[in-house]
């Protein structure tokens, strides 16, 4: 792959709490804001011009799938074409538990690989409640840190109200980490809007 402003890998949370709706509304949020405008202007506008973008899907231990390998965006024809994968992706784990430190771990594992350079790696976790067995987001967020990985997180509210105060805590980490929340999954899609052009954006910076 050729060198990219931003790797990104977006965690997804599939465990029992995400319904098959709610699950829905989190891809085709996320499959809309790729057919934005300003989000295809957005991956091509750093010194390389492009980005590269990677799905992973978690929830209990041993329950983690990418759901889409690496794939280089460079403009508004490969963001659609992304959107489109997306779309196509079948929830490939029916969802257990909420092992969010084994999820992290995981999508660290995936930006271990990346086929190529990137100025920034970066990892995009998303979902509904806290670590509920196995191992502890924090030391997952701190290898990451020192391997020069930006975790963000989008918590939404409407398990756990006071989600977002815990992903600030334990999850994200590295430079220019932050945390977001919404209200619902109904509210998803144009907050991982907002949320993806400023992890984008941010590579401009670097």
């Amino acid at each position: 792959m050729e060198a990219v402003d931003l790797g990104l890998c977006l965690a997804v949370d599939c465990s029992a709490s995400v319904d098959y709706d709610e699950f829905g509304l989190m891809m085709g949020g996320l499959a809309q804001a790729f057919r934005e405008p300003d989000i295809a202007q957005a991956v091509a506008a750093g010194p390389r011009g492009a980005v590269a973008v990677s799905v992973l899907f978690w929830s209990g231990l041993r329950e983690q799938a990418v759901a889409l390998d690496w794939t280089r965006l460079d403009g508004e024809a490969a963001s659609r074409a992304l959107a489109d994968a997306i779309d196509a992706t079948p929830r490939l784990i029916a969802g257990s538990t909420t092992a969010l430190g084994a999820g992290m771990a995981a999508a660290l594992g995936l930006l271990g690989r990346f086929p190529g350079e990137a100025t920034r790696l970066v990892l995009d976790v998303s979902g509904d409640g806290r670590n509920n067995i196995g191992r502890a987001p924090g030391p997952a967020r701190d290898v990451a840190v020192a391997a020069g990985v930006t975790i963000n997180g989008l918590a939404v509210l409407n398990e756990e109200p006071d989600l977002l105060e815990y992903y600030r805590a334990e999850v994200i980490g590295g430079a220019g980490s932050f945390a977001m929340a919404c209200a619902d999954y109904a509210a998803f899609a144009d907050a991982i809007r907002g949320k993806l052009l400023r992890e984008m954006r941010g590579a401009l910076l670097a």
